[in-house]
């Protein structure tokens, strides 16, 4: 379902001289469906921007990035919006989202962009919540005023509202407390049961021993280590 080989990036320094600063060498990767790969290795390895050359927030510049049959590495903008839409789920650190826009709605979005209909979506929306200890009362109102914390946990919902065949994972059990990080536990086990290939990074060594496979070392992939 995922499948990296040999990619490479690396970043240009514009406002320096257009000095370019490799930051990844020969990434290659394999992901079944019904697994989870933890990306291990030290501050500053390249974990997250591995994730964001998979999502495609950063465009890799060489090897090939396939997920679900589409070439990240290569496709066309409205190819990754399309892969985002049905295929590939982001939970990052950190909630965007349109400002006034209600919770339940930030949270039913993905169902509604595959053709979900609107009590359908709300209903899975409402469930999420509800398992993640958002207070109904806070459903009507924009997660923009909300706690990080409770921030984090409308993000997870949102995450996990469609059945995405492919999830990247950003750290999803930081910071929350044991009861609502046993859920998000419970919510990507159960995203593996129904086949979900997923990579993650998870700096809580309990969470990720829990729900990984195995680890991919990102240590490994930096230029620094060749040298």
């Amino acid at each position: 379902m995922i499948e990296l080989n040999n990619v490479s990036k690396s970043f240009t320094l514009h406002n320096q001289g257009s000095a370019v600063i490799p930051v990844m060498e020969g990434a290659s990767l394999s992901v079944k469906p019904s697994e989870c790969v933890g990306l291990i290795g030290a501050s500053g390895a390249g974990k997250s921007t591995l994730m964001r050359v998979i999502y495609g927030n950063y465009l890799a510049a060489s090897g090939s990035v396939m997920v679900g049959g589409t070439d990240v590495a290569t496709a066309e903008p409205r190819e990754i919006l399309e892969l985002r839409r049905h295929t590939l789920g982001y939970v990052s650190q950190f909630l965007r989202v349109v400002p006034r826009v209600a919770t339940l709605d930030v949270v039913a979005e993905p169902l509604l962009a595959v053709g979900t209909p609107v009590n359908a979506a709300r209903d899975k929306a409402a469930s999420l919540l509800a398992q993640l200890n958002i207070p109904e009362r806070l459903w009507s109102l924009s997660p923009t005023t909300f706690s990080g914390g409770e921030q984090q946990r409308v993000n997870i919902a949102r995450g996990f509202a469609h059945d995405y065949p492919a999830l990247l994972l950003d750290e999803p059990t930081a910071s929350l407390d044991a009861q609502n990080r046993a859920t998000v536990l419970e919510l990507i086990a159960g995203a593996k049961a129904r086949g979900a290939a997923i990579v993650g990074i998870f700096h809580d060594e309990t969470a990720r021993e829990q729900v990984c496979d195995r680890f991919i070392n990102v240590s490994a992939f930096s230029p620094r280590s060749a040298a």
